[in-house]
């Protein structure tokens, strides 16, 4: 079954079926009940960006594996020891651990391959300002992780 993840998603269940979904607009104006029924499975999803994420999510109950098919793209992870960040260009893989607060800095237009499992997901607003604070404190000096591949 061809599946086009940029327009379909993906729900994987623990019981092992595939179901596709309509993607996009349509998947996101589910009900609520729905959305959290869903939530309790996998979901694949495929996703454009162009431009710095406008919130941090979270992923309470399970990691987050999140693929770079093409772009740059920084992924923030918001630790309890600080911010740490992982770049990835043009191609990798980065997983981001279960509870963790994330978001993204778009370095150039990307395209990202999500595997989910949405129960509990949070979001919260991020600033504005939030490159500027990176790249200040990478002038400084201060450890914020990898780049992959390294350039």
């Amino acid at each position: 079954m061809p599946i086009d993840p940029r327009t379909e998603y993906l729900h994987l269940t623990a019981a092992g079926t595939a179901t596709v979904l309509p993607g996009g607009e349509h998947f996101w104006s589910l009900p609520t009940a729905e959305l959290d029924r869903l939530g309790s499975g996998w979901l694949v999803s495929e996703f454009e960006f162009t431009a710095d994420w406008s919130n941090w999510e979270v992923h309470p109950i399970a990691d987050e594996l999140v693929y770079v098919l093409s772009g740059d793209v920084e992924f923030v992870f918001d630790e309890p020891s600080g911010l740490r960040c992982h770049r990835v260009r043009e191609r990798g893989l980065v997983v981001v651990p279960r509870a963790v607060w994330h978001t993204a800095l778009v370095h150039a237009t990307s395209r990202v391959l999500h595997i989910t499992m949405g129960a509990g997901t949070e979001h919260r607003p991020a600033k504005a300002s939030l490159r500027a604070r990176i790249g200040a404190m990478r002038a400084a000096g201060v450890p914020l992780g990898p780049s992959w591949p390294a350039s």
